[in-house]
C-alpha cells in the first residue's frame, strides 16, 4: 500500500470488504449508492475522504468505494483491493463524454475494451501495447441485466485519457471515426490491474455530456443520477458476490 494511507490498513479488516466492489470516481456517489440501494451498511474507509461502504443488496454482500480521478488513482485503489483485501471483481461505475453520434446523455456504455494514451501499462514489461479488456463473463452478465431493464445501452470500445483538456483539437474526431463510444479517464487502468492480478473487472459508464452535441448534465445530476448504470452494475455484482 505504499505509505498505507490509501485504505487504512490499521482499521480495515479483510472481512469488512466484500469480494465484489463497485467503484465510482466520486466518493459521494459511493455514499449515494450505499444509502439508496444497500442495507446493513458499514463504513470501512474514510481515509482521504475516499469513502468505502459494505452492505447487503438482494441478499449478497457488496462493497462500493470511490476511486478518484485518473489511471494512477484507480490503479492504487484497485491494486490494493485485489492484492491485499481479497477482492475478486471490481465494477467501475462512472461518467463519460459521448463520442458516438448514437449515444445520448444518460445512455449506458459497457466497455469491452479501452484504447488509451496512458503509459501506465508499460510498467508490466510486455513488449508492444498491452490490451485493456473487460472480463467477458462480467460483460455478458451486464448485457443481460441491461436488456432486462430495457434501457438504452451500447457495448464497445472506449478511450481512456490522461487528459481532461487534451491539447490536440482533432483527437475527438479521430476517436469517433475509429469507433470509440466515449472518452473517460480510468477504464484502461482498471482492466490492466485486474489482468495483472488475475482478477475480474468491468467498466459500466453513463454519458454525462457529448463532445459533438450541445448537452451536458449538472454536477448534481452526475452525482445522484445515473440510476440505470448503478442498477445494472449492482445486479451484475450479485452474480459474483458471496
Amino acid at each position: 500500500m505504499g505509505n498505507k494511507e490509501s485504505i487504512s490498513a490499521s482499521i480495515v479488516q479483510k472481512a469488512e470488504i466484500a469480494r465484489v466492489v463497485l467503484m465510482p470516481g466520486d466518493p459521494l456517489r459511493a455514499k449515494a449508492v450505499a444509502d439508496k440501494y444497500m442495507s446493513d451498511v458499514v463504513l470501512f474507509n474514510d481515509t482521504r475522504n475516499m469513502l468505502g461502504y459494505t452492505g447487503t443488496y438482494k441478499g449478497k454482500r457488496i462493497s462500493v468505494m470511490g476511486h478518484g480521478m485518473g489511471v494512477p488513482s484507480i490503479g492504487i485503489y484497485s491494486q490494493e483491493l485485489y492484492s491485499q483485501f481479497g477482492v475478486d471483481a471490481i465494477i467501475r461505475i462512472g461518467s463519460a463524454g459521448g463520442l458516438d453520434m448514437d449515444v445520448e446523455a444518460k445512455d449506458v456504455v459497457i466497455a469491452e475494451a479501452a484504447s488509451t494514451n496512458s503509459g501506465y501499462g508499460n510498467a508490466y514489461g510486455i513488449p508492444g501495447q498491452l490490451a485493456a479488456c473487460a472480463d467477458y463473463e462480467m460483460l455478458e452478465e451486464a448485457v443481460k441485466n441491461a436488456r432486462a431493464k430495457n434501457v438504452k445501452f451500447k457495448v464497445g470500445k472506449v478511450y481512456t485519457s490522461d487528459f481532461f483538456y487534451y491539447p490536440q483539437k482533432d483527437l475527438n474526431e479521430k476517436l469517433r471515426d475509429f469507433g470509440h463510444l466515449c472518452v473517460e479517464m480510468e477504464t484502461a487502468g482498471l482492466y490492466w490491474t485486474a489482468c495483472a492480478n488475475g482478477k475480474k473487472a468491468l467498466s459500466i459508464l453513463s454519458i454525462s455530456d457529448h463532445l459533438f452535441k450541445p448537452v451536458a448534465l449538472s454536477a448534481d445530476e452526475r452525482q445522484n443520477g445515473f440510476t440505470d448504470m448503478m442498477e445494472i452494475a449492482l445486479d451484475t455484482a450479485v452474480k459474483f458476490a458471496e
